[in-house]
């Protein structure tokens, strides 16, 4: 079955990573290093850190579950992408690029999901 490092989905939410890290966390005022930049960086490493936990599990159930785990966490992210910019700390344009992997990674952690659940849980 291979290694969760083979998933495009793993190896996407990886770039996703270091995109939020770069595009939107290090432009965030230092007030927020303990709150919505914390917040983020959380938020966005339990993307991946959910999908390799969810291929060490044992049954299909429990790789789903951490599968929809990292799809909330995706949901969370956008969240605080949207704050980033009512708040003013960035521009539409600035969090864009996140916003459009961030879809990506979600549609293919559906994908994952739909063709694990049609093996049956």
């Amino acid at each position: 079955m291979g290694s969760y490092h083979d998933l495009d989905v793993f190896k996407l939410s990886r770039q996703l990573n270091i995109l939020t890290y770069k595009a939107v966390i290090a432009k965030l005022p230092r007030s927020e290093i303990y709150a919505l930049s914390s917040q983020m960086r959380r938020a966005v490493t339990s993307i991946t850190f959910n999908i390799a936990e969810g291929y060490g599990r044992k049954t299909v159930k429990d790789r789903v579950h951490f599968l929809y785990i990292a799809r909330g966490s995706i949901y969370e992210l956008e969240a605080q992408l949207i704050t980033c910019v009512d708040l003013g700390y960035l521009t539409r344009e600035n969090i864009t690029p996140v916003l459009k992997l961030e879809d990506k990674v979600s549609r293919m952690l559906m994908g994952l999901i739909k063709k694990y659940e049609s093996i049956g849980l």
